[in-house]
């Protein structure tokens, strides 16, 4: 591809099982990424039945890749550089007869060094998936306290070394900032035991930065609850999500919208009024096959969660 941008479609067959797409029905994705998912959608739509497919991402560079990798299916498609927390607004009170999200970081911005998603890759600390935003890792890194710093990567990052890592941060910045990812990775492995598998000690800690740059932990709440608004009745909406912070909120959140009455069960009648908005397609969360974990290596900790506008 000409933009160079590569990123493994997590589960796609079973995402695109899962969204039982229709030749004229409406579908989003989210988070087009390298496109892989918006193309597979996009195959099984019949424009001139009205299908139709919306593509999302607030990095430029998917957007651009999303419409090299559509080609001769670009017909069928609109791609929109965006947030997909707005949603709302994207479709202007169309109802959506599926809406795929994947909230995963895509290999391409890993793999970009100049991106400074990456432990391994030097660049200059950075982690934002839209570039225009106005706060990197940088500012992070350089301009949090100690305990603010500790308490981020100990929440997001679950790290139990995480007030020593904030202390050493702290301490090597008074000398003069931290300006690259190896920085950062040499100062974090240096407070830290290392693992016995080799595996960075920097990990926990370059995942709780990122969620704190891009807010990737606030906006999954009401997302799920707004694609849950906006979907037609039977619509189905998929979400994959990386490691358990994320799980456990889409899990909790549709647990919560698929509940009915809450009244107790001395009482007569409902009185609360409240009604179950979903239904779980999924009672527990896809993983990927062995074949896909040999393949890429980043699929190992996903999972796969559909439920389903009652």
């Amino acid at each position: 591809m000409g933009t160079g941008f590569s990123h493994y479609s997590v589960m796609l067959k079973e995402c695109i099982d899962g969204l039982e797409i229709k030749k004229d029905g409406l579908y989003v994705d989210c988070t087009a990424g390298g496109g892989g998912h918006s193309l597979e959608i996009a195959k099984r739509l019949d424009p001139s039945l009205g299908g139709h497919l919306i593509a999302i991402d607030r990095d430029i560079e998917a957007i651009e890749a999303t419409r090299e990798r559509l080609g001769e299916y670009i017909d069928r498609a609109e791609l929109v550089n965006d947030n997909f927390a707005n949603l709302r607004e994207i479709l202007g009170g169309r109802e959506p007869d599926g809406v795929l999200i994947d909230l995963g970081v895509s290999s391409h911005q890993i793999d970009t060094a100049e991106r400074g998603f990456s432990y391994n890759l030097d660049s200059r600390l950075d982690m934002r998936m839209n570039r225009a935003d106005p706060v990197s890792a940088y500012e992070i890194v350089n301009g949090y306290g100690e305990e603010q710093l500790a308490n981020i990567i100990y929440n997001y990052g679950e790290e139990r070394f995480s007030r020593r890592i904030a202390s050493a941060i702290v301490k090597k910045r008074l000398e003069k900032p931290i300006e690259t990812t190896l920085e950062l990775e040499r100062i974090v492995s240096g407070a830290v035991p290392h693992k016995e598998n080799g595996s960075s000690p920097a990990k926990r800690t370059f995942q709780a930065i990122r969620i704190e740059v891009n807010h990737e932990l606030e906006i999954i709440e009401p997302t799920v609850r707004l694609i849950s608004s906006v979907l037609k009745k039977g619509g189905v909406i998929a979400v994959i999500t990386f490691h358990s912070l994320e799980d456990r909120i889409v899990k909790l959140t549709v647990n919560d919208l698929c509940t009915g009455c809450t009244c107790p069960p001395s009482f007569p009648v409902c009185v609360c009024g409240r009604k179950p908005v979903l239904e779980k397609i999924t009672k527990k969360p896809i993983i990927p096959s062995d074949k896909e974990n040999e393949e890429n290596k980043r699929s190992h900790s996903a999972k796969l969660r559909l439920a389903r506008k009652l």
